[in-house]
């Protein structure tokens, strides 16, 4: 099994100031290219806490991804927090160097050369919608905060992940209450266990409750037999079924 985790730095995630919608892309792409996402943790920029954290994730999964707190600003911390999880120095970068000086010309300065720093021995990876590049230490690839530009480092990134067979899905939506189907729906997912089985409730009052029933894995056929059994059991119970 491929695996990765995510880690968002930054303050402005944790403060409710920004909305962060980056997870949920990198979700969505991982599970189309069979990574399985195993984690996903927010933290601040603090500098103990990258650290920390860097470290325990690249040792667990195949991959970390890592957005925000790689701009030019003197709270962007991530490049030389990065550089001190591997033990190895902070510097500037020559091809990020000239990569910068090609694309700002005559508004080139001191606060975007800051942009060039990285962990001695870091790889590139490109950035085709604001050029400044992002860069990968070993298993961690380090991407921008901004979700225009992470998509495309992350887009641009895909040609070096191992991948293989993507996750599938398919949805039962019924207007039962989990605790009338919740018995049985068990013992369905110990009937299928190659798939995982997601029950997850909706309540927009004052008439529409019900669940929506999830079906999720890389085997197909168990997918399509499990959602059966789940239409049989929701009319089993006198559900009605709505479109998925």
């Amino acid at each position: 099994m491929i695996t990765a985790a995510i880690l968002v730095i930054g303050n402005e995630i944790l403060s409710g100031r920004t909305k962060d919608t980056n997870i949920n892309f990198i979700a969505k792409r991982l599970s189309g290219l069979g990574i399985e996402l195993l984690e996903v943790r927010v933290i601040p920029d603090n500098e103990g806490q990258i650290i920390e954290a860097v470290n325990a994730l690249r040792a667990a999964y195949t991959y970390v991804f890592t957005t925000g707190g790689i701009g030019a600003t003197h709270d962007d911390i991530t490049a030389a927090t990065i550089a001190k999880a591997f033990q190895v120095d902070l510097i500037e970068n020559s091809m990020a160097l000239a990569i910068l000086q090609e694309y700002y010309q005559e508004r080139f300065n001191e606060t975007r050369r800051r942009m060039a720093l990285m962990p001695e021995g870091a790889n590139l990876l490109d950035n085709p919608v604001s050029t400044a590049p992002a860069f990968q230490m070993e298993n961690v690839f380090c991407l921008a905060g901004m979700p225009s530009v992470m998509h495309g480092m992350f887009e641009a990134l895909i040609p070096q992940l191992e991948t293989t067979e993507p996750f599938y899905q398919s949805m039962v939506t019924c207007n039962l209450a989990e605790g009338v189907i919740g018995e049985r729906l068990g013992q369905i997912q110990t009937e299928y266990p190659t798939v995982s089985i997601g029950s997850y409730p909706f309540y927009h009052l004052p008439a529409n409750i019900g669940v929506n029933l999830v079906v999720r894995g890389k085997d197909k056929k168990a997918i399509s037999e499990a959602t059966q059994e789940i239409t049989k059991m929701v009319e089993g119970f006198g559900g009605i079924l709505s479109p998925s």
